[in-house]
Formats: structure tokens, sequence, C-alpha cells
């Protein structure tokens, strides 16, 4: 059955799974995600979950484990008018680009993915290549995540910011992206000016997890 929470775009799908072996290798999968107020299940019932509870349900850090895979960072979007209406941001590194695809069909991790589908209204699921990221332990308190779609050559990031190009978007609403820009904040410093993009969607999160610093390389 096709996501409720987004469009699959069926050419980076297909890049994925057939990644030669000799250029495959690890990559970021970024996950920004909104929450139905009340999860919706495939039988109409909520199983007394709000989305966000759905979702914390799906959670198959088992499954991320077996095949390889790490969680890179997870974090709760702060409620102020930085972000642009998102609820939280995940991102893991899978050994290979194959194995993220040869995932979904494992039984375990469709029994669990019930869950995000009843929980997500809408998501933005993309493939960004590691690189290399210089984080400060002394600004962690924010993280400032600018998914952007520029025209002609990339703007210059912002002083401690880190940018990486965005290889394909495997759901969202259809709009092309091609840059993620990570900034760390230290506490009461403030994000980064939103510079003139085509388009962008800020995260302004509070990292429960966040292990970009060290698990992410060249």
């Amino acid at each position: 059955m096709a996501p409720r929470y987004g469009t699959i775009d069926f050419e980076y799908a297909g890049r994925l799974a057939n990644c030669p072996p000799d250029e495959d290798g690890p990559v970021l999968m970024v996950n920004y995600m909104k929450y139905r107020e009340r999860a919706e299940y495939r039988d109409g019932s909520d199983e007394g979950r709000t989305g966000k509870e759905a979702d914390d349900a799906y959670a198959p850090t088992e499954v991320l484990a077996d095949i390889g895979a790490v969680v890179a960072f997870f974090g709760d979007v702060i409620d102020d008018t930085a972000s642009t209406g998102w609820d939280r941001i995940g991102i893991v590194q899978y050994a290979s680009r194959r194995s993220f695809i040869e995932m979904q069909s494992r039984q375990d991790f469709r029994e669990k993915h019930r869950h995000k589908e009843a929980g997500m209204h809408h998501t933005i699921v993309f493939g960004v290549p590691p690189h290399l990221v210089t984080g400060d332990p002394g600004r962690t308190a924010r993280v400032v995540f600018d998914l952007v779609r520029t025209e002609g050559p990339t703007a210059a990031t912002a002083d401690g910011q880190v940018a990486g190009p965005v290889e394909g978007t495997i759901m969202g609403d259809g709009r092309p992206w091609t840059e993620l820009r990570v900034t760390w904040l230290a506490d009461g410093e403030p994000p980064p000016q939103l510079d003139d993009v085509a388009d962008r969607e800020r995260v302004v999160a509070t990292p429960s997890i966040d292990r970009l610093a060290t698990l992410v390389t060249t």
C-alpha cells in the first residue's frame, strides 16, 4: 500500500536499490516529521495514541542495529518562530544505500511501520552523502537544519555551519532540494539569518541524540 503521508520518488528509490557495489557506501537519511494530532490506523482507530506516541511505538531500533545502521541525530523541534511547522527531526546513517531499500521488505520492519503510517501527517525523507562535520561540544543546546533549494551557484554558508548536497528525496511533496545546512548553537545564540534561496524548510531542534560529529566522515 502507498503511504498516506508523502509521495515516493521511485526514480531515486531505483538509484538507491541499484547502486553498484563499488559506488555504494554510507548515506545519511534525514527525516523531517510532522505528526497527526491523533494517530489514524487503517482500521479507523487511534489505539489510544497521539501521532507522536504512534511514532514512538514505531522506533525500529532493533532493525537498524541488525543491518548496521546507527541513529545519528534525533531531536524535538523547538516551538519558536524560526522553525517552519515540523515536530521532530531524525537522521540515520546506513552502511549502504542498498541496505536502506532492503530494510523496507523486512517483516519485522513492516510490522513496526504501521505505527509510523498512523502517526505521521507528512514527512520529507532525503539522502545526504556523509560529509565532514566538526561539532563543538559547547554548541549543542540547539541545532538548526536548513533544507534548501538553491538556483545557480550555492550560497556561502554562515559561520559554524556545515553544508552537504541532497542526492535525492525518497519521500516528500514533490519539491526538489539541493542542500542541507547544519548549524550547532550555544545557549542564547540566534539561528543564522535567512538568506535568499528558492525554497526552504528550517528546523530548530533540541537534540536527545547527536552523534553527527563522531559518525560522519568524508
